[in-house]
Parts: structure tokens; C-alpha cells; sequence
């Protein structure tokens, strides 16, 4: 763990309700979790833990997602690594419409009310995409993005600094200017991945633990 940040809050831990847990995404009191080895998704009610919902994706495994109204944009990766984006209906199921994912990598999604953001962890940037997936701007993150959020017109970011590091920090980028602002917020001493924000706190999960851990936003 990075020594010269202060370490997140942690405020809760809970077992995800499947194997190998990758996305999270947050809708008020509930909380969306995707896992890598069922290759499901699953809504909880974020209070008590228990399972409300839960579906299977198409021929793909879930990895980052977000809340966009009364759906889930899911980003999935098929047998072949091919990555792309499909649209989850909020206690219905998956439909036909898939957007891929431009050069087909990606890993976690994000949207501000507008527009839909996808994460490119190894190129270390963030992608604006409009509607039918066509990248409308290109913002470079100074790390590697392992989960993604937009709270406040902010981007709040999981990152490492390579591939091969195990130092997990939190981040807070604000591209609304000319010149985005970086700055990192704190250290996470596990290996982080995804990130979502329920209004008060932040989400995130640990893959290797089966673990959802909820953490205090920092001052």
C-alpha cells in the first residue's frame, strides 16, 4: 500500500453473491455486482445484503457497469477478449442492442446523466462515447483506471500505476476543464476493482476475497 497517502475508510464488508466479483454499480440503496466465473449479475439491496434479481449475460462475461436510468450498461468480454457494451432492463433482462467496445478492449463504464464513459486500462485513458459507441473525446489518466465513477461532474477512479503493481489508489480527475485536474485522494489496500457511489459512500469490490467493501468518500 502507498505509505504516503492516507488509507480509505472502510465502512462495511459483505460476500458477493458470486464467484469472482468484477463490476459493481450503485442505484440509490441497491447495488448491481457482476461476476467474472457465474458470468451473471446480480441486484442487492445494499442494507441487507440479500439478492432481489439476477441474470445471466448472453455469451459473455460482465466486467464494469453503470446506472443509466432504469438500466444497466454492462461492458462484457466474450470467449475471444472482445469487449463490449449491453444494455440491462432493471427487473426484465438483457436486450438485442450491443455496442463494441472501440478496438474492441475496455473494461469499466461510467455515466454522468449525458453521456457514457468507458475506461481503457492498459492505454491509461477514458473514452467519451455518444450513443452508437463512436468515441467523441479521448481523456488520458496519468494511471492505469481499474474502476470508474462520476459523482459531481467528477471522475473518481481505482488505479494502479502498472500492470504488475499492487498499489491501489483512489483518484479524483476533473476533466470539465481545458486542462483536467489529477489528484489522488488516498490508498486501498487491496486490489480494488470497479467502483460505484451510492449518494454518500463509494463501492467497490475484491475479486480474489468474494468481497463488496463500502468506504467513506474523502474530505
Amino acid at each position: 500500500m502507498n505509505q504516503t497517502l492516507s488509507p480509505i475508510e472502510e465502512v462495511l464488508r459483505m460476500p458477493s453473491p458470486g464467484p469472482a466479483p468484477m463490476g459493481i454499480a450503485c442505484d440509490g440503496t441497491d447495488i448491481w455486482v457482476g461476476s467474472y466465473e457465474s458470468d451473471r449479475i446480480y441486484g442487492m439491496n445494499a442494507q441487507q445484503g440479500t439478492v432481489f434479481e439476477e441474470a445471466q449475460v448472453p455469451g459473455a462475461t460482465p466486467f464494469g457497469m453503470c446506472v443509466t436510468g432504469d438500466a444497466l450498461r454492462v461492458v462484457c468480454s466474450d470467449d475471444e477478449g472482445d469487449r463490449t457494451i449491453r444494455r440491462y432492463i432493471m427487473g426484465k433482462d438483457f436486450k438485442s442492442d450491443v455496442i463494441r467496445c472501440p478496438d474492441g478492449t475496455g473494461s469499466f463504464i461510467a455515466y454522468d446523466g449525458d453521456r457514457l464513459y468507458l475506461s481503457q486500462r492498459d492505454n491509461k485513458r477514458i473514452l467519451e462515447l455518444d450513443e452508437a459507441g463512436a468515441v467523441l473525446r479521448t481523456i488520458d489518466v496519468p494511471a492505469m483506471p481499474t474502476g470508474m465513477v462520476v459523482v459531481g461532474g467528477r471522475f473518481y477512479l481505482t488505479t494502479l500505476p502498472s500492470k504488475d503493481s499492487t498499489d491501489v489508489r483512489l483518484a479524483c480527475l476533473d476533466a470539465r476543464k481545458d486542462q483536467p485536474e489529477y489528484h489522488e485522494l488516498a490508498a486501498i489496500p487491496f486490489a480494488a476493482r470497479g467502483l460505484g457511489f451510492d449518494g454518500t459512500k463509494f463501492w467497490t469490490v475484491e475479486r480474489e476475497s468474494n468481497t463488496i467493501i463500502a468506504f467513506a468518500k474523502p474530505d
